[in-house]
């Protein structure tokens, strides 16, 4: 069975369509308004082997909070349908993801309960065009819609590109370790026997 969603959002401020492939090669093809956006979204579909579509018009006339935050919201949706009941999946994961100068952690938990543990800060407002704030903004979207534990931690500052960019890198990393099958897992991880 293929391990995909295919999801949209229609709001006052923004209107987004997805399509999410855990089994994938790393494929996409994607536009959010924001350039900075788009290339780490780009990086977190490459590294993770996932295949990702989004298509974002968002008010960007008025800042790019409601562009990002919804596309967090889309993908948190996407990722939770596509990995489906969880069964046979490793649920953990987790990377330490150099990037130059740049040390970040990220861990997952798909338990089915939200929550995010983001712990970096940038020295820059914006990179490109994107609100360097929005970047936890993203990270907090994505784990509380599709019900994840995600824990962030920049281990060594340097450069603000370069560890926005490891952090999608290592959550892409992680988040592929943690929905890998495993044949010795027969039913869900977890001694509750659901993940819900």
């Amino acid at each position: 069975m293929t391990r995909e969603a295919s999801t949209q959002r229609n709001t006052r401020e923004t209107q987004i369509k997805l399509k999410f492939r855990v089994d994938g090669s790393g494929q996409t093809d994607i536009e959010t308004g924001i350039g900075f956006f788009d290339h780490m979204l780009d990086g977190f579909a490459r590294h993770g082997l996932f295949d990702l579509y989004i298509r974002v018009t968002g008010d960007l006339h008025v800042d790019d909070h409601h562009t990002v935050e919804d596309t967090g919201i889309v993908l948190g949706n996407a990722i939770r349908q596509a990995v489906g009941d969880k069964k046979g999946i490793r649920r953990y994961g987790s990377c330490i993801l150099p990037m130059d100068e740049s040390l970040v952690l990220c861990a997952v938990d798909l338990s089915g309960r939200p929550y995010l543990s983001f712990d970096g800060e940038f020295t820059k407002d914006r990179l490109g065009e994107l609100d360097t704030e929005m970047i936890r903004e993203f990270f907090y979207a994505v784990s509380y819609a599709c019900g994840m534990n995600l824990h962030i931690k920049v281990l060594t500052p340097g450069n603000n590109h370069h560890m926005a960019e490891a952090m999608f890198k290592s959550f892409a990393k992680a988040l592929d370790a943690a929905t890998v099958k495993d044949e010795r897992i027969t039913d869900v991880l977890s001694t509750k026997g659901s993940l819900e």
